[in-house]
């Protein structure tokens, strides 16, 4: 049986489009507007949801997505809350993959078996660990395999041609390319460096490429979904809640950002 994230991509093969890839922070900037959040994403355009997991501490994160993670972690999200809201987004859409995206250090806390015993149960599809580099990674790789989760590696414009194999072969649904040097929503990637980055890694492996980092306006996702299979955008939408007054008001911001970027990933191959 495929993946939900493998059939998203065969899916959007077959129409030649890339994926929009929405990320949240899970909590920001409360438990309803985000689960609401959730529940009207693939509505407005988004293919898949990169859910963050709130931490004290997002080192790869720039400011937008720190604060969010801030105001998600005083308004009391936590881990368990984190997958309590895949689930009850789950009831109400089994088909639009999710993948949590955050730092190692709240699983160690969770323990590892655990939580990822609980993540499948609760409906998540992929888990990318931003610190936790594929060559070091004894412990949720393994667990990943057992409870049918993909586990999302990352490759940057310093990956070299020794490293990459081994990302490569320990990655699964799609693999993240960060399109920058430094944190999220800061900068602006070289549309070239990125294409003959996306070229050297289809030599070596037919996963689906997502560009993310440094990707915030509709040209820009549009400019990239040409070449890569998938498109990530965080920091714009995440600014969205960050400006609003009020929660109704946030998602209003976020789904219509996420309709114009869907708009423009969808004829980006036009």
């Amino acid at each position: 049986m495929n993946s939900r994230l493998e059939a998203r991509f065969q899916q959007l093969s077959a129409e030649n489009r890339a994926a929009l890839v929405t990320y949240v922070c899970a909590g920001d900037p409360d438990y309803e507007t985000s689960l609401a959040l959730l529940k009207h994403l693939p509505g407005a355009g988004a293919d898949i949801i990169e859910l963050g997991m709130p931490f004290s501490d997002p080192m790869a994160d720039g400011p937008a997505i720190q604060a969010a993670a801030l105001r998600a972690l005083r308004g009391g999200q936590t881990q368990r809350k984190t997958l309590e809201m895949v689930r009850q987004f789950r009831e109400h859409d089994d088909a639009t993959p999710v993948v949590l995206m955050g730092y190692y250090n709240p699983i160690h806390r969770y323990g590892a078996l655990e939580f990822m015993r609980d993540a499948s149960a609760s409906g998540v599809d992929g888990l990318l660990i931003v610190d936790l580099p594929a060559e070091h990674d004894a412990e949720l790789g393994p667990l990943s395999r057992q409870y049918g989760i993909d586990m999302i590696r990352m490759a940057t414009p310093t990956t070299d041609a020794q490293r990459l194999p081994k990302v490569l072969a320990q990655a699964s649904g799609f693999l993240y390319y960060v399109s920058l040097n430094g944190v999220t929503g800061v900068g602006q990637a070289d549309g070239a460096q990125v294409r003959d980055a996306i070229g050297a890694i289809r030599q070596q492996s037919a996963l689906p490429v997502c560009v993310g980092f440094g990707v915030r306006t509709p040209q820009q996702a549009a400019s990239f979904a040409r070449d890569a299979e998938g498109v990530v955008v965080g920091s714009a939408l995440v600014e969205c809640i960050e400006r609003a007054a009020t929660g109704e008001k946030a998602v209003e911001a976020v789904l219509e950002l996420t309709g114009q970027l869907a708009a423009a990933v969808r004829s980006a191959r036009q």
